[in-house]
């Protein structure tokens, strides 16, 4: 009996040998399926410098398709009252991860240069990522620093605005363009100013263009000249979450559209279906305009008016969504003279971008416009030099156009080197 103990001891060994051996493989399978499970693979989804982003954020693995992603950032932007852009950043959890989001944002100004909002940009990604990297058991291998400015006593700062919210633009260009048989010179110079606070938003916009053509035919020249001006401004009032109303007011002459001098003004107003401040992501929107222009013809025109004044209005329906699954637009506007709805015109545009599936993606657009309210046109036929040159307006019943896009991305997901060179 004692002799056969050491036997005992020796097939138990020999056991737990034999099973210790063939668990490793499962061991290791279990641990690589819980570290690629914790490790972090970001989908960014931006109108942004998305290089710049995966070069200096190195410790995520980047993909570019968002199955692939257990964090997903969506960065939505639109202007702000300074001229520049503001940033909203969505965080998305996704499995392991599935229960951490966040949502940041982040302003820019008309003065910064390009790389500063890529730099602002970086900073706001790298503390919305913070929480994950927290969680991934990754926080043992950071380096946590805090600068020293703005960490004594809050104190309070009395701010004044010189410009009081107020941004201005001067811009002008001159375009010149010349063939054998043809040549083109044309600019535009303009003025534009804009006050936005949370209740109200002041623009003016000025502008001056001609545009000269000359085009060579069989040793017949056939010269152009199109001239405008314009100035427009609004003030519009925020009432509330959803309602808006505002005035809108101008003056033009236009030789193309046989525009001597025109005026208007056209009180609106304006509900949204979400709160304004969703205006990043989603909106739905129906105004009303009704107003008064008056016009002064250069040329009799069709109906035999060399002026006139009519009342008008308008329905303008519009819809915006970006969504992770994509985005879409839509606006359609009809509008009418109160003392004649024949005379009317419906417009209708919009685009549509969808991911169908991993890599794939489908793109709309396209426009429908309904013309009945052409009552500017100069009478008689139009000339050659008209047609070829498009010295002026000529008559139409209807425009429209379509485009379809479609793009499909395969390969590698997981490959994050940066190499711009040539």
């Amino acid at each position: 009996m004692l002799k056969s103990t050491p036997v005992f001891f020796k097939h138990q060994f020999e056991k737990f040998t034999f099973l210790f051996i063939f668990l490793i493989p499962f061991m290791a399978i279990s641990q690589g399926e819980q570290e690629e499970e914790t490790q972090m693979r970001l989908f960014i989804d931006c109108n942004c410098d998305k290089n710049f982003l995966r070069q200096e954020i190195q410790y995520v693995g980047h993909v570019r398709d968002q199955a692939q992603a257990n964090i997903k950032l969506f960065i939505y932007d639109i202007s702000n009252g300074s001229g520049g852009r503001k940033y909203t950043l969505n965080f998305q959890g996704v499995g392991y991860y599935k229960d951490i989001n966040g949502e940041l944002t982040y302003d820019t100004t008309a003065n910064m240069t390009s790389d500063e909002v890529r730099k602002g940009l970086l900073k706001k990604v790298q503390s919305g990522l913070l929480k994950y990297v927290i969680y991934s058991g990754l926080a043992d291998n950071i380096t946590y620093t805090v600068n020293r400015d703005g960490t004594g006593d809050v104190q309070e700062i009395d701010y004044t605005d010189p410009w009081n919210n107020w941004i201005f633009e001067v811009f002008g260009e001159a375009r010149l363009d010349k063939e054998s048989s043809r040549k083109n010179f044309s600019y535009t110079l303009g003025f534009e100013s804009d006050h936005v606070t949370e209740n109200w938003r002041i623009r003016t916009d000025v502008r001056v263009s001609q545009a000269n053509s000359e085009y060579v035919q069989d040793e017949e020249t056939f010269t152009s000249e199109r001239f405008r001006y314009s100035v427009d401004g609004s003030i519009v009032r925020s009432l509330s979450d959803h309602w808006s109303t505002g005035v809108f007011g101008g003056a033009r002459h236009d030789t193309f559209t046989n525009l001597d001098f025109r005026y208007y003004f056209t009180p609106a107003l304006e509900y949204n279906i979400f709160p304004y401040r969703e205006v990043l992501r989603r909106e739905i929107t129906l105004a009303y305009k009704i107003g008064y222009f008056h016009n002064d013809y250069i040329e009799t025109t069709i109906l035999d008016k060399l002026r006139e004044g009519i009342f008008n209005h308008s329905l303008d329906f519009q819809v915006r969504y970006r969504q992770p699954w994509g985005s879409v637009y839509t606006r359609l506007r009809g509008s009418t003279f109160l003392n004649d709805f024949s005379k009317n015109r419906i417009q209708f545009n919009g685009n549509l971008s969808v991911r169908l599936l991993k890599g794939l993606s489908v793109r709309f657009s396209g426009r429908f416009e309904l013309i009945r309210d052409q009552i500017n046109l100069p009478a008689g036929d139009a000339s050659i030099e008209d047609v070829l040159l498009q010295q002026k307006q000529i008559a139409t019943d209807f425009e429209t156009g379509f485009n379809i896009g479609l793009s499909y991305t395969f390969g590698s997901a997981f490959n994050n080197i940066i190499n711009t060179r040539l």
